[in-house]
């Protein structure tokens, strides 16, 4: 099949035995093995470039298949370590990665896994597209990859969503906000909104729920914005994992407007799947 593909390209025997490193007439014997063995010719020989007959035109696709299958099958038998180059958003690093690794390295010892771990999505991002990366989990909103509102490389990327991650919009008790029974995104006009970076998904998941309604304070990360509304400064649109046991507590409220989940997307360059069992394996990660 190799052979046939090389004359194919080369669209002459010569040029295919350079390219393959074997003598024209080694590449002329398995041509013809190859013809002998399916009982009908695959080439058409009139001209001096080699061109496919009928026959040779159906080959060609399950060549490839064939060549693909039988390379998916050395890997799988040869004894070695598949590496596996996981950039991980900073953001979702401490509270979900660690699922997602022990499903990974109890369904698959034989990774030779590593993590690079960056606060810029987009670093992740260009790092799948150029192939310095086999894999990046970052957040982003339901639908399209980029939904949430985020620039894309120009390579294609293709996406898994693992699960849903809720968020919440909390303010302190004492905040004029925090008795109201039903709120709209006009009802915050006025009031000031706590946020990271523009490029923070949870920053875009703000702009996309309250557009310009609000005021916005730049006050830091997660830890930093909560800390600060349960002070008073503001309200929070924040992950609800990260403010669970604050509205337990009573140090934080939540408020009447529920904005819709981000998702944590597992994304790849399109035509490179990272593992062949990786997609099946992260679909039934528990949220």
């Amino acid at each position: 099949m190799r052979v046939f593909e090389a004359v194919v390209t080369h669209r002459t025997v010569t040029g295919a035995a350079v390219a393959l490193g074997l003598a024209p007439a080694s590449v002329s014997e398995q041509v013809r093995t190859l013809e002998h063995s399916l009982g009908t010719d695959l080439f058409d020989r009139a001209r001096h470039d080699l061109t496919l007959t009928s026959a040779g035109e159906r080959l060609l696709p399950w060549s490839r298949r064939l060549l693909d299958q039988a390379e998916q099958a050395r890997r799988e038998v040869v004894v070695t370590r598949t590496r596996l180059r996981l950039g991980v958003l900073a953001a979702v690093a401490a509270t979900h990665l660690p699922t997602v690794l022990t499903r990974l390295t109890d369904r698959r010892p034989d990774l030779d896994l590593s993590l690079h771990t960056d606060a810029t999505r987009d670093v992740l991002l260009d790092g799948v597209a150029a192939g310095a990366l086999e894999a990046a989990l970052i957040l982003d909103a339901p639908g399209p990859l980029g939904a949430l509102g985020f620039p894309l490389p120009p390579a294609p990327l293709d996406h898994l969503d693992l699960q849903a991650v809720p968020l919440a919009l909390v303010a302190a008790p004492t905040h004029p906000l925090a008795r109201a029974t039903t709120l709209t995104p006009e009802n915050l006009r006025g009031h000031r909104l706590l946020v990271d970076t523009p490029a923070c998904s949870y920053h875009l998941a703000g702009e996309r729920l309250l557009g310009h309604h609000v005021q916005r304070l730049r006050t830091g990360a997660v830890p930093t914005a909560r800390a600060c509304a349960e002070q008073g400064l503001g309200i929070a649109l924040l992950p609800t994992h990260a403010v669970h046991d604050h509205l337990t507590a009573g140090t934080l409220t939540r408020l009447p407007l529920d904005p819709p989940p981000l998702h944590l997307r597992l994304l790849w360059r399109a035509g490179h799947a990272p593992l062949p069992a990786l997609r099946p394996l992260l679909r039934t990660t528990p949220a």
